[in-house]
């Protein structure tokens, strides 16, 4: 989740973290490709000021009209886009930009997003069953009522983590057709027999679902490849992410561009002959502060990871 509540005092998740470790300086040129609300694009901008720029990117055109109203005081220095961040190198070459200084990645979703009716995300209101960031293709609708059991499973297994996806799959094919997220919620619920602690027991579906739908995984594996390519020498790669599917490809991507040898480990030596293009920046994970995560419950399982370009 990125951020709170939405609105013009929302706090973007880890803010200050962020403008530390990507070494934000005035007169820089950034990217941020998950502009939400345009909280870490503004903290970007104060802190690039007077003449830093930032190109802000999101797949969520209501997004971006959000972030515009929020942004309009920076002028042309807040470039804003709707777009995908996995096509980062061509909508920066639109806006004349071959090199930027830093790059922030902040993957999930907003409190918005969430809150606000017509994205059919959440469980808390029934309302069509969408999940779409851009509003054009496939819904998670068409997904539930158009895959097959054993498909769904799978889908259910890999992105949502969820042990009881075979049971929930059963029970979702069973109660077709399914438009709403009110009535996945209940189909859900009956087929794991109901709440077990303090999460509903429809959120691993859910978090399923959103990512198939978007194609999450695979835009963070183009984004970070994008990235690579647009950061110039010295640049800073940040990116946050909200869950160990997510975290994870991240991690081995930034394992792999600062390795000195990827070769199989049985091999006695290198013939690889692997030239790292990343340094790593801080080892461990950045988490967020337990002051933050009082004021937003939502931070807690933010992770940033940091990678400098060679």
């Amino acid at each position: 989740m990125r951020d709170t509540d939405a609105g013009p005092t929302h706090r973007p998740v880890l803010l200050s973290e962020t403008l530390e470790f990507l070494a934000v300086a005035g007169g820089g040129t950034y990217v941020d490709g998950t502009l939400g609300e345009g909280g870490h694009t503004e903290g970007i901008l104060e802190a690039s000021g007077p003449n830093g720029m930032v190109l802000g990117i999101d797949r969520d055109p209501r997004s971006v009209a959000a972030a515009r109203r929020r942004l309009d005081r920076y002028g042309s220095r807040a470039m804003l886009a709707h777009g995908n961040y996995a096509d980062m190198e061509r909508i920066a070459g639109e806006h004349g930009i071959t090199a930027v200084d830093g790059i922030l990645l902040d993957l999930g979703f907003s409190s918005r997003q969430v809150n606000t009716a017509g994205y059919g995300f959440s469980f808390q209101t029934d309302e069509p069953l969408d999940m779409r960031y851009d509003p054009v293709g496939e819904t998670a609708a068409d997904i539930v009522n158009s895959t097959n059991e054993g498909e769904l499973a799978d889908v259910i297994f890999q992105y949502g983590e969820e042990r009881r996806s075979r049971a929930i799959a059963r029970a979702i094919v069973r109660s077709r057709p399914i438009l709403t997220t009110g009535q996945l919620a209940q189909v859900v619920a009956r087929a794991v027999g109901g709440r077990r602690g303090r999460r509903h027991p429809a959120t691993r579906t859910f978090q399923a679902l959103r990512i198939a739908v978007n194609q999450e995984l695979t835009q963070v594996e183009a984004g970070l490849a994008a990235a690579g390519e647009l950061l110039r020498p010295g640049g800073r790669l940040a990116v946050i992410s909200y869950h160990s599917l997510e975290d994870r490809l991240v991690k081995e991507w930034m394992d792999r561009e600062t390795a000195t040898c990827i070769c199989p480990p049985e091999f006695p030596v290198c013939v690889c002959e692997q030239e790292p293009r990343f340094r790593t920046v801080r080892r461990r994970i950045v988490r967020p502060a337990k002051e933050e995560i009082t004021e937003n419950s939502r931070s807690r399982s933010a992770r940033l990871r940091i990678a400098e370009r060679i």
